[in-house]
This record gives C-alpha cells, structure tokens and sequence, in this order.
C-alpha cells in the first residue's frame, strides 16, 4: 500500500482510516484493535447507510471488517504478491459489499461480503499474475478476457447463462465450461513465495524437486565409497608407529589443530623433526593407498 490505511471507495463515498501508518504490521495492529460489531449494531448501521445515506455508518461497517479481508488475503500469498497489495484490494471488495448490502436479507455482512472480497484479489491476481497456459487458443483468449464480465453474478454459470455466453463469443459451451474452471483455480508459484505474517513457507513445486543428487544408487555408491576409505586409512595408521600416528592425527585429524612448536615442546625434539615425521608418515599412507587402489 502507498499509505497503509488509506481505503478509498470506487463508489459514491470514500472512506479512511485517521492518520497514516507506517508499516503493514503496524496496519495490523490498528485493525485488530478495531471491536467487531454485534448483530444488532451491524443491521441498525446497514439501515441507516441504505436509507439515509449516512457515510459514518458505512464507514464503521468498513471499519469492523478489516480483519476479515486480512483473514481472507492470507490465502492467496501463494501467487507471490505482496499481502498488503491483496488486502488492499479487498479492503475495495468489501466497500462494494457494503454499498450493495441488504440488511433485510437477515444475512451477517462477513457472510454476504466475502464474495466481493475474493472477486476483487482474484481480479487484482489475474491482472498481475499471468496464468501458464490458462488461454493459448484464440477462443480461450476471447473468454479469459470477456467471461468475468459477462456474468451476471458471482455464482457459477447456469445452463441458460452458459450457452448465452458461448452464443455472444462464438465459442462452443465446453470452451465456456473449461475457462470458468480455469478462471476458478487456485495456481500456484512454481518458485517459492514469500513467508507469509506467521513464518510459514506456502507450498511451492520447485522446493520439492529431486535433488541432484536424488539418485538412491548414487547415494548408496557414495557412502560405499566413503566407508571404503574410512576403512583403508584406519588400516594404513595402524601401520605407522605411534609417535608418527599420533603426530598425523593431531596435525591433520583433529578440530584444534596442533602446531609444530607445540608437538615439538611435547616430544623433546625440534620442530623441523616433527615436520620431517610427519612428512614421512603421509608418504607411507599414500604409498598404502597407491597399494590397495
């Protein structure tokens, strides 16, 4: 968001929250801080909106239902775009829901509103998100673009609405049936997506590709391997005498790497004859190897 509670309706009325913020957790905090209205505050607001007009009642109707959009944005971080975009977006959703809420229809805002609210992220996406092969044919081209609009509501097609639409486009009624699905589905990233506010990593295709590496033989090949020579150098110190091991094991074996002076203090010699032992010690394990390979 450009002011992270700035709400400004496509209506007949615009509504904000006082002040700016400065981050979307800050919004957050702000909009959960906001009570949730009880049925009966909810239908007098809704009254008074409908039939005089009062933008201070829809405003608190806003308002209140901040979270809910929040709630509902979260679910739709997996496209890669930033939550606060999506909740902005839906925060446009719910103004519309609002402008168009009956409260005669003994139906709790949140339950009427949600509609709106998807309606708006999911057009937000499409116009952002391109879609992988959701129209690659000159039908599906002319639906993807012209199918949401022709509807009349948010509902699914009826038969009589199905065949009308395919009769406006010329496009036959499965063509109609495909791209409504399409337009329907959830995608998903094939790149990972952002950390959503919780931490948690929304699922992704490429993190669950093989590794390159995956290849059970190979794996098992390695750790042959690996053992193999564990082994053989076990067997090739075994052969030095102790002093030469020990020198080896403490110089090259060891997280905290001995010094030549301190080896040499240890063993009563100078440290040019620790250099030379240990000298002699690699080349008898490398002669080993040479051996055994």
């Amino acid at each position: 968001m450009t002011t992270a509670t700035a709400l400004v309706a496509r209506g007949n009325f615009d509504l904000a929250l006082a002040g700016p913020l400065g981050s979307f957790d800050a919004y957050l905090e702000q909009v959960r801080r906001i009570p949730v209205l009880s049925r009966e505050d909810e239908k007098e607001l809704a009254i008074r909106f409908r039939n005089e007009g009062d933008l201070d009642a829809a405003r608190r109707l806003v308002l209140t239902h901040l979270r809910f959009v929040v709630h509902i944005a979260r679910g739709y971080v997996g496209y890669g775009l930033p939550i606060s975009d999506l909740v902005q977006e839906g925060n446009i959703g719910l103004m519309k829901a609002v402008k168009r809420f009956d409260p005669e229809m003994n139906v709790r805002l949140v339950s009427f509103a949600v509609h709106w609210i998807r309606a708006e992220i999911h057009e937000y996406v499409l116009r952002n998100w391109r879609l992988v092969k959701v129209a690659t044919t000159k039908a599906q081209r002319k639906l993807f673009f012209n199918l949401r609009r022709l509807k009349k509501n948010l509902a699914w097609l009826t038969h009589e609405e199905t065949d009308a639409v395919a009769r406006d486009l010329g496009v036959t009624r499965l063509e109609v049936n495909e791209m409504e699905k399409r337009l329907a589905a959830r995608d998903l990233s094939f790149d990972p997506a952002p950390a959503t506010e919780d931490d948690e990593q929304p699922f992704s295709p490429a993190a669950y590709l093989p590794a390159a590496n995956a290849d059970p033989a190979e794996q098992v090949e390695a750790a042959e391997w690996e053992e193999d020579v564990a082994g053989r150098l076990h067997s090739a110190l075994q052969l030095l005498d102790p002093r030469s091991r020990d020198i080896l094991q403490r110089r090259w074996m060891s997280e905290s790497k001995a010094t030549l002076h301190e080896l040499a203090d240890e063993y009563g010699v100078s440290a040019e004859r620790i250099r030379q032992i240990e000298t002699s010690a690699i080349g008898k394990l490398r002669a080993r190897f040479a051996v055994a390979g």
